[in-house]
């Protein structure tokens, strides 16, 4: 597999992205203001057994601001920093760093603790035995190496957060690389599932999916007086008559593709969980979906407790923005938003690069069509085929 290495300008940008962070991190660490309760203890994933501390992989192409703000919430979220990394092929890096799994995320979300408590996943903040989004990863992780079964990821919110078995992904060749966007997860998860390994849901906190960046970063870290406010870094800019027409028209097309899309993986994601259960019958999240309430809270914020109030501003103002995201404009407009850098090294056109990763994106999906001779997701329940039928069938349309 032919592996992209970061130039020295994408080093650059990952140096100031992790500074950034830490330097909120610092800032708010210093404030008296401030109540850190997920801040981890020195090598906590040891009480976990395991003897490497697994990093979180945030993958990321654009926006600064949303960028920030997902490494921001998994740090206010108990993850330590130090096991945080914004890569881009990630395989890679367990070999070069023996990393026997990885955790991975996407830049477009925000992470919050379950601060309230949740039954059977860990009691409300006040109490000892709280656990933090990080604390109920490492469990799992602890719980999958331990049920003895041929265990490939967990998805926490499907891939928006997930846990990897790199054994797994390297059992099946690793992503097809010739299809680097949409319907990639489901040429994966079906090899995978082809090969006889595993994929299963787990809970450890809120992973919800936006478009837009908090205010001020230190509203996480709940720094008194900070207020919990939201804003579009990538307002739209304004548009004529006829490019509002032609906006429309692709809009249309583009959320129809867009629905048939989760459709057929929410099929594919139910056969798949159905068939992982023993066929027990599954609730299932599309991947556009960040569920987040299937598991009722421990306990409901009580007027005396500051601490959980500024917890409940926050969840609110992430379900605001996740309506935002998926709201009356496309879903991936945020990654038209930021411009900026024309006339520096290595620069390129926003409008431009979006328009040819849309080609890329395309080739990618007829690659699969050709690859397995499918359109959907549903490679084995639809179609019925092995993971050595992979370039040796006719097309079934």
């Amino acid at each position: 597999m032919i592996i992209g290495m970061p130039n020295r300008r994408l080093l650059v940008n990952l140096a100031a992205v992790t500074v950034a962070g830490l330097l909120i991190f610092s800032i708010a660490l210093s404030s008296s203001h401030a109540t850190l309760r997920d801040l981890p203890r020195k090598n906590l994933h040891k009480d976990y057994d395991l003897p490497t501390a697994p990093p979180l992989l945030i993958g990321f192409t654009r926006t600064y601001p949303v960028l920030l703000q997902a490494v921001v919430s998994y740090i206010t979220a108990g993850w330590p920093p130090s096991q945080i990394y914004l890569q881009n092929f990630f395989l890679s890096l367990t070999y070069a760093h023996d990393w026997p799994y990885y955790f991975w995320s996407h830049m477009d979300v925000l992470a919050l603790s379950y601060e309230d408590g949740r039954d059977g996943l860990t009691p409300p903040y006040t109490d000892p035995a709280y656990k933090s989004l990080y604390a109920l990863c490492l469990t799992a992780l602890r719980d999958a190496r331990a049920s003895g079964k041929k265990w490939a990821t967990r998805f926490f919110a499907y891939d928006h957060l997930a846990l990897v078995n790199p054994a797994a992904f390297e059992d099946v060749g690793g992503w097809d690389t010739l299809i680097p966007y949409y319907l990639t997860d489901c040429d994966m998860h079906s090899r995978l599932t082809m090969k006889g390994w595993t994929m299963e849901d787990a809970k450890a906190g809120i992973i919800t999916d936006v478009a837009s960046a908090l205010g001020d970063l230190r509203a996480l870290y709940r720094v008194e007086g900070v207020e919990v406010e939201w804003v579009d870094p990538n307002p739209p800019p304004k548009k004529t008559e006829e490019e509002l027409r032609e906006e429309e028209r692709k809009k249309e097309e583009a959320e129809r593709k867009k629905k048939e899309e989760e459709e057929r993986k929410r099929k594919w994601w139910s056969w798949g969980k159905k068939r992982a259960l023993g066929g027990a019958e599954g609730v299932v999240q599309g991947a556009e979906e960040v569920e987040k309430r299937d598991v009722p809270p421990v306990k409901e914020a009580r007027d005396d407790d500051v601490n959980l109030a500024r917890w409940n501003a926050l969840r609110e103002a992430s379900d605001q923005m996740f309506r935002h995201k998926h709201g009356d404009r496309e879903r991936n407009t945020w990654q038209l938003g930021q411009h900026g850098g024309e006339g520096e090294p290595f620069y390129y056109k926003p409008a431009g690069l979006a328009e040819a990763l849309d080609l890329i994106t395309e080739t990618g999906r007829e690659v699969y069509r050709r690859k397995w001779g499918h359109r959907d997701c549903a490679l084995i329940s639809g179609a019925g085929l092995k993971f050595d039928d992979a370039w040796r069938v006719e097309k079934d349309w």
